[in-house]
């Protein structure tokens, strides 16, 4: 079990977005272990993902680039042109350099490739938050 959140202090609210319902459990099974975030939604597609984010108004979206309806990247930058604050960070099976530079584009906070999830994933969170 991670640290607790500090006292006073709320934890991170995330929305997570991925089309694979057994990536989305894993990533909620690995921050339900951290008081310091709470996961207060998830979506399947990118649409789904743009609307909740709306209406949510999470702390940090994490949004799987490859989605279905509307990518990950299209999807990030409809979030953040209807909440430019919103902490969008984008996860990734690989790191192809075109999609990097279109998720700067769109104004995400940050690009976490899925095999470095279990290790990076909580303190990507937590330092996009921060921001």
């Amino acid at each position: 079990m991670e640290p607790a959140t500090a006292p006073g202090a709320e934890p991170v609210r995330v929305l997570i977005a991925d089309d694979d319902p057994m990536f989305v459990e894993s990533v909620e099974q690995l921050l339900r272990g951290d008081a310091r975030v709470h996961v207060i939604g998830t979506a399947s597609n990118g649409q789904d993902a743009v609307d909740l984010a709306c209406a949510l108004a999470p702390d940090v979206t994490l949004i799987d680039i490859a989605m279905p309806v509307l990518d990950g990247i299209e999807a990030a930058r409809q979030i953040r042109l209807d909440r430019p604050d919103a902490c969008v960070l984008i996860l990734t099976g690989s790191s192809v350099a075109t999609d990097v530079e279109r998720a700067r584009r769109a104004g995400i906070a940050g690009f976490l490739t899925k095999d470095r999830i279990g290790t990076q994933l909580v303190g990507a969170i937590l330092e996009a938050a921060r921001r």
